[in-house]
């Protein structure tokens, strides 16, 4: 707040304004708030309208909830505002917002207006600084105010007569709830977010300190000035350097984040007593955008019904206090109209057995904009799947069940399947044809003006897709979740269900059975099957209700938005192209395997001087240790037994032990023939080609895996991975073309870590192993060494994953102590690297989280483990994951532009497989120069224009018959 405002005249009040309780609304945060919580909506006349269909209902809501007698709605002027000329950086990075947005900004507007609400803004201001400044008058004037904003940048109005209301959760928030979260009280939290900054509106703040170390030192020195000013007597050396180095910065901060509550405004707080809305101009607006439902609810204080609408009698008492129900979620106000309430108990969900019924679903999730979809299928594997039914969620607690491919149970499954009507006959009785349902149902599913929810939508996509059918646009909660809280859970309907709903869903054994007696989803009573999929449906819904208004309050919506939501397409036509596999060679390669084991056998039973079962670790520890009295430093298991991991084996093979080589050996080629030479064979399909499936809410970084089966971890630096990927081939008339990005991990962590050495030999194109060899160890370049280059490339690619001494000692073969002078050494030339590292581990402590340059949050819970093995194992997670999850971010986006990309140049190449780094394409033979030359370009490309990286990317391009020759 400043401390002397100066008002101008027409700001001031003649008197007390007649009215007790003023709302001051932040309606550009209500805006955002709308767009991304109301699925896509739009007019018989092509006009998006969602952000304004919620605008109008939540001002609907808080006239209905609150007792507010005044009311103001606030919003940001286009422009810059003063706080640019302050800072020119300052919001400069963040994305402009959607084109559907765009044109509704007049709209919610025109909303305000329409129900006899003040509109204001002021060029060269931000809505916060007007609410700040009739918050200030209010105040003076005797007035209660309520800021209706969760928006943090507020909190530091609270106290007295101002408090704020998270419109979200509908909890209040005052002194207590500001000092939960900034640890100091609301006229101390200016100086907290001045040292902490705030990357969302390009703060700078000063480096390394987070919101936590931020309040303790406020808390001990009293304000930002104090503290720069006695800076020097920090003890942390880092932070004291840091406050020194960055004072001015967090002065300009504190300039940035304290709100003006002097702006020079016509419109005076007289104004803004509540009125009725004007009956004309309120419908007039309604029926402009098509807003039927919000007509009807209001229709006792419009004064009809629109034709054809079936809700009359659900008037909305617009200014009268709520009753002492508490509002519901915002995403509630996606249903045009309220669902039937739920008698108590379990909801009864439909099950839909002919068009009639399937039709009145269909029109009701038309209206509505938003249906979950869930398919239910006869296998896992959607290449091997089939169809069986669909479920549909238009609300919560209202599903259906549509059954298409229910048969009568085979011998044995009558304990499960006690429904009469599954007597006689295949294909049950009583469900609507599969093509002709789907043929009802597709044009529903690719309704652009209907959202379609799903938990793990890739598959049911996959599904639907044999049968011609699209889904789109949609929202998937598994994906909500992941880009919410990836690190912190797993991401499954169940899990997500009890975590957020706190229901137990139905399990799938309870339904199929388990074991041996398992049967598939087609057998199963068309009762149970409905109790069972509808609620899938349903509880997606919920989920998704719950989760994807916290997109925006958590800044992350263009995560999910720009990387996560669009690559589902892109990886649901990769996985169903495949690759082609020659299952000759695969057989010839598992023969070769097979002998060579057996050779390795009889050298291992002739070192070990008897035979034994190799894969046993507790008969290999008996040989190794008891037998022949081998030292191990390893580690025992629960058995006590000492263990003989792979780590263990390799230190007794570095000793010179010719067995545990041996063994390591065996362990490589069997893993190799079970996993892929045997296991492959029996996964191509009848188009002679392996479908993996890529799982997107796995790894917390944001790093794609790859299952049944997994290419990600086929050895690629081993004559026998190459042997491998040799059985992955172009089909005739196409070559197999390889993009890989070159060391981009190092390349940004350099560009992270701020290493002005390595960024420098990135951009003249050194070799960077040399590169650092030479600064680290002082070899002149042209003397170097493969030795001494081989030790600077290990600790490159060490450091960015928070390599010990131990470790490094391990991959080099040498002492630990030479192993920790290595890494003195390194961080002595390259002290940013120490510096990221330090900063990394504070942040992550300090919010449990680090971030990628692209906003990702990757969450780090082992950094509170009690264990300090799964401790330090977090500290090195914390180091590694800006990094790897910053990589993974950029080729989801290449992979995202790459197929529109080639759409538009005319070629025909097709994207087959993800590997990490590296993109694999079939290309027809005549469209390899020009695919490769798009495909680089675009790889190279792909951080901007979000983040302009200080080194350059670089996507090699190898081509060839098979993987092998392109890799």
């Amino acid at each position: 707040m400043t401390d002397a405002p100066e008002t101008t005249a027409a700001a001031q009040t003649a008197g007390k304004p007649p009215y007790r309780h003023l709302y001051l609304v932040d309606g550009s945060g209500y805006i955002f708030r709308a767009f991304f919580a109301i699925p896509p909506r739009m007019t018989s006349h092509g006009l998006h309208v969602n952000a304004a269909f919620g605008f109008t209902n939540m001002l609907i809501k808080l006239l209905r909830e609150s007792d507010a007698d005044g009311i103001a709605v606030i919003f940001d002027a286009s422009g810059e505002s003063f706080r640019n000329a302050l800072y020119p950086a300052y919001k400069a990075q963040r994305d402009e917002p959607p084109d559907e947005l765009v044109p509704q900004f007049a709209m919610i507007r025109e909303a305000t207006r329409a129900f006899n609400l003040p509109c204001i803004e002021k060029q060269g201001f931000e809505a916060d600084d007007i609410i700040a400044t009739y918050a200030r008058q209010a105040r003076e004037a005797g007035i209660d105010v309520t800021v209706v904003s969760s928006d943090k940048d507020l909190m530091q109005l609270v106290g007295g007569s101002v408090t704020m209301l998270d419109p979200i959760k509908n909890r209040p928030i005052g002194v207590e709830e500001v000092r939960e979260k900034f640890g100091v009280t609301p006229d101390k939290v200016v100086e907290v977010q001045a040292l902490a900054g705030d990357p969302t509106d390009n703060v700078p703040g000063v480096p390394g300190i987070g919101i936590k170390t931020a309040a303790q030192l406020i808390g001990e020195y009293g304000d930002l000035e104090s503290l720069l000013a006695r800076a020097a007597e920090i003890k942390q050396p880092k932070r004291r350097e840091k406050l020194i180095e960055h004072a001015e910065d967090a002065r300009i901060s504190l300039k940035l984040v304290t709100l003006r509550d002097d702006v020079p405004l016509e419109e005076t707080l007289d104004q803004f007593g509540l009125k009725e809305p004007e009956p004309e101009t309120l419908k007039g607006f309604l029926e402009r955008y098509e807003f039927r439902s919000i007509l009807n609810r209001l229709a006792d204080k419009l004064g009809d019904v629109v034709p054809d609408e079936k809700e009359a009698g659900k008037g909305l008492p617009l200014a009268a206090p709520a009753p002492a129900a508490a509002p519901g979620p915002l995403a509630d106000l996606a249903a045009p109209a309220p669902a039937p309430a739920a008698a108590p108990g379990a909801p009864a969900y439909a099950l839909v057995r002919d068009e009639a019924a399937l039709e009145a679903w269909i029109a009701e999730a038309v209206e509505k904009g938003i249906v979950a979809v869930d398919t239910e299928t006869t296998s896992l594997d959607p290449e091997r799947a089939e169809l069986v039914g669909v479920s549909l969620a238009t609300a919560a607690g209202r599903a259906c069940y549509l059954p298409l491919g229910h048969r009568t149970p085979s011998e044995g499954e009558a304990d499960l399947l006690s429904t009469p009507e599954q007597v006689g006959g295949s294909l049950l009785e009583g469900q609507i044809p599969i093509e002709r349902a789907l043929a009802l149902l597709r044009p529903l599913l690719a309704d652009p003006t209907v959202l379609k929810v799903g938990q793990n939508l890739k598959y049911d996509m996959r599904i639907l897709a044999k049968h011609g059918v699209t889904v789109a646009p949609f929202d998937d909660t598994m994906l909500l979740s992941y880009v919410l809280e990836g690190g912190l859970h797993g991401h499954g309907m169940d899990e997500l269900s009890e975590l957020h709903l706190g229901k137990t869903p139905i399990p799938y054994k309870a339904v199929c059975g388990s074991g041996k007696s398992q049967i598939t989803f087609d057998r199963v009573a068309l009762d149970t099957a409905c109790d069972y999929a509808a609620e899938d449906a349903d509880i997606t819904l919920q989920l998704w209700q719950v989760l994807k208004p916290q997109l925006a309050t958590r800044h992350l919506t263009a995560v999910y938005e720009v990387m996560e939501r669009p690559l589902v397409p892109v990886l649901a036509e990769m996985e169903r192209a495949g690759i082609k596999v020659d299952a000759g060679i695969l057989r010839r390669m598992s023969n070769d395997f097979a002998q060579r084991l057996e050779g390795l056998e009889e050298e291992i039973y002739k070192l070990a001087g008897r035979r034994f079962t190799i894969g046993s670790p507790k008969q290999l520890g008996e040989i190794l240790f008891d037998e022949m009295g081998l030292a191990s430093q390893g580690r025992k298991g629960k058995s006590g037994a000492l263990s003989t991991g792979a780590d263990i084996l390799e230190q007794l093979a570095a000793q010179g032990h010719e067995l545990p080589r041996k063994v390591l050996d065996w362990r490589q080629l069997a893993k190799l023939k079970s996993t892929y030479t045997d296991a492959l064979q029996g996964q191509i399909t009848a188009d002679g080609r392996v479908h993996t499936s890529y799982s997107q809410a796995v790894a917390s970084t944001g790093r794609l895996s790859s299952n049944d089966p997994n290419l990600q971890n086929i050895p690629v630096r081993t004559e026998e991975g190459r042997k491998i990927r040799s059985a992955f081939i172009a089909e005739p008339g196409h070559t197999l073309l390889s993009v890989d990005y070159s060391q981009i991990e190092l390349r940004l962590a350099a560009d992270i870590a701020g290493v002005e050495a390595l960024r420098q030999a990135f951009a003249e194109g050194l070799d960077i192993h040399a590169m650092t060899a030479s600064q680290v160890f002082g070899v002149p370049l042209d003397q170097m060494d493969p030795a001494t280059r081989r030790k600077a490339k290990a600790i490159n690619f060490g450091i960015i994953y928070g390599i010990s001494p131990f470790g490094l000692a391990q991959n080099l073969g040498i002492e630990q102590g030479e192993a920790r002078a290595y890494i003195a050494a390194y961080f002595e030339r390259f002290p940013g690297i120490r510096d990221y590292m330090d900063r990394m581990k504070v942040e992550a402590k300090e919010r449990g989280y680090v971030t990628t340059l692209f906003g990702r949050r990757v969450h780090v819970p082992a950094l509170l483990d009690k264990n300090p093995a799964r401790r330090q194992f977090g500290e090195r997670a914390a180091i590694n994951a800006p990094i790897q999850g910053t990589a993974a971010d950029i080729i989801k986006r290449a992979m995202i532009r790459v197929p529109p990309a080639l759409e538009r140049a005319g070629l025909k190449a097709r994207m087959l497989l993800q590997v990490h780094d590296e993109l694999l394409f079939e290309v027809p033979d005549d469209q390899r120069e020009e695919t490769a030359a798009l495909v680089k370009e675009v790889m190279e490309g792909a951080a901007a224009p979000t983040v302009n990286l200080s080194v350059p990317l670089v996507a090699d391009v190898g081509q060839g018959a098979s993987w092998a020759e392109a890799h």
